[in-house]
């Protein structure tokens, strides 16, 4: 059974900083591109950055391109979201995902963690 725990949200003041966790289980992560999203209450789910199966390919929304940072250490089945100079804007759940290889969609999802970030 795949299972995604994300950790490390939080509240935060504007200007601050977080760092996301994301344990994997249940696959050969290191098969898996991971990536991370978000949802703000009222709006749709949104891509924010994604990181290929060796971590040599990385995609960020425009959004939060040059403050957040993914990474993933593949010996440990997990895979990070460093976000710096946090903007109220950035309030949201945010989750991870997995999709592997051969798969065009992502397939597994975690349960969110939260992110608030006061002005």
């Amino acid at each position: 059974q795949v299972q995604l725990v994300e950790s490390g949200g939080g509240l935060v003041q504007a200007g601050g900083a977080l760092r996301l966790s994301c344990a994997a289980s249940g696959l050969t992560f290191s098969s898996y591109a991971m990536g991370w999203f978000r949802q703000a209450p009222g709006k749709e789910r949104e891509f924010v950055a994604s990181i290929s199966w060796y971590g040599s390919s990385t995609r960020y929304a425009d959004s939060v391109k040059g403050r957040f940072t993914i990474s993933r250490d593949n010996a440990k089945n997990t895979v990070y979201l460093r976000m710096n100079s946090l903007k109220p804007e950035d309030t949201a759940v945010y989750y991870c995902a997995a999709k592997s290889t051969v798969a065009t969609t992502w397939g597994y999802w975690g349960q969110g963690t939260q992110v608030t970030v006061s002005s």
